[in-house]
């Protein structure tokens, strides 16, 4: 099966706001095996809603349209729905309740708002809103599907995940595509590739199943996907745990986890696993390692304490740096990332401190000392060391990286494995 994707808005057009939701419903449909063949953006103008309708569902069994149920003047996709399957719009009881149910809870007055949002087209299957007022609705037609959802991107991920892919997941037919990502961090695109070789040698393609490999690089570094497809689902996942072997055979050392698996959250199982706490102390990278750790719940376990060292003085006086490391070999230096790491460590009494110094520029860089010049600090009772890496010229590239090294690093010792 495919389908394409519509999102309705002129904010999109514009630039104002980025299609996140586009790439969810694509991401949702991959895993249950259903194709997508299109994503596409419509401004708030009636025709060309129209135009992509008809297009669209005539060359797909699906069609998931977001955006536009609100109840202001320019919210025009009810309108266009009920103009392409010709039908009117009904006033529902159900969905007025739901909508009575939820003002009250926010201690809201009904409204016009409100009662414009009870209203839903005929003959459609109404998609219930957990979390808003606006209903979504499903068409079905010649055993095609259009799928209807608000553009509020929390709403409409609660309508994929507890209705449209359940459904989705009865009709759907023929071969069956099933995906794995494995994420790296710590190595390139072009290392990673080198690394793992041919990728025909991995690769498993006969009569009964086939499969392929793609590379996706970002900031924290390279996702591998692999995607078989075959009649038979079985078929489907051996090729994949196959595949997923034959990569780890070469690439372990930078795999740290599976599918949506942050690396924060790996970092956190480990210390949690082995009973230790942890301390930060950061400087360019402004406190990102600390966010990223206490984005995980129950973080408290083993986060003890993060600390934003920006300026020499404050590494002296809060960390316990001596002064005459920074006058001697500058802020950015190995012996002062070491001097930062032990310190958090020792103050906050924990297991393991890491400690991150660089610079982020623009400005502040030297032939010595280059923008991107970032020391990444560990200590434990055993070991104190600093490494020395460069992540490029943009600032907030240069701390993404720099945050992810230094979790990176945290995983690698936790986890026995030789510092490279």
């Amino acid at each position: 099966m495919q389908a394409s994707i519509i999102s309705i808005g002129d904010e999109l057009l514009v630039g104002q706001v980025v299609n996140t939701n586009a790439s969810f419903i694509a991401n949702e449909l991959n895993k249950i095996g259903i194709i997508v063949k299109n994503i596409l953006a419509v401004g708030d103008n009636e025709r060309d809603i129209l135009n992509s309708f008809e297009k669209y569902f005539l060359e797909n069994d699906i069609v998931l349209v977001t955006g536009g149920l609100g109840p202001t003047h320019d919210d025009i996709t009810k309108k266009a729905v009920c103009k392409f399957f010709n039908v009117k719009l009904y006033q529902s009881s159900e969905i007025k309740e739901r909508i009575k149910r939820i003002l009250s809870y926010r201690n809201i007055e009904w409204n016009a708002a409100a009662e414009e949002q009870t209203f839903v087209p005929e003959n459609c299957t109404i998609i219930p809103n957990n979390l808003g007022t606006a209903a979504g609705f499903l068409f079905e037609r010649n055993e095609k599907y259009f799928i209807v959802m608000p553009g509020v991107p929390y709403e409409m991920q609660d309508m994929m995940i507890n209705f449209v892919i359940p459904f989705l997941s009865s009709k759907r037919k023929g071969d069956m595509i099933v995906h794995k990502t494995l994420r790296t961090t710590g190595i390139t695109e072009a290392a990673l590739s080198e690394l793992i070789g041919n990728i025909e040698t991995l690769l498993i393609n006969n009569n009964q199943v086939s499969s392929t490999l793609a590379f996706l690089p970002s900031p924290a570094g390279v996702n591998l996907r692999i995607t078989a497809k075959s009649l038979k689902n079985e078929y489907a996942k051996e090729t994949l745990n196959e595949i997923e072997r034959k990569i780890r055979a070469k690439a372990e050392y930078y795999i740290y986890g599976i599918e949506s698996e942050d690396l924060e959250s790996v970092v956190g199982k480990l210390l949690i696993e082995r009973n230790l706490k942890i301390a930060v102390a950061e400087s360019c990278t402004g406190g990102l390692i600390a966010d990223k750790i206490t984005n995980i719940s129950g973080s408290s376990k083993y986060f003890e304490r993060g600390i934003v060292a920006y300026s020499n003085q404050s590494k002296i006086e809060i960390l316990g740096v001596k002064e005459e490391l920074i006058v001697k070999y500058g802020a950015v230096s190995e012996e002062v990332a070491k001097a930062m790491a032990e310190g958090i460590r020792l103050i906050s009494k924990t297991d393991i401190g890491i400690s991150t110094t660089g610079i982020a520029g623009p400005t502040g860089g030297s032939v010595e000392k280059p923008v991107g010049l970032v020391w990444i600090g560990y200590s434990d009772a055993g070991e104190t060391f600093a490494l020395k890496n460069n992540f490029g010229n943009d600032r907030l590239l240069i701390k993404i990286r720099a945050a992810q090294a230094a979790l990176n690093l945290v995983r690698l010792k936790l986890t026995g494995k030789k510092i490279k």
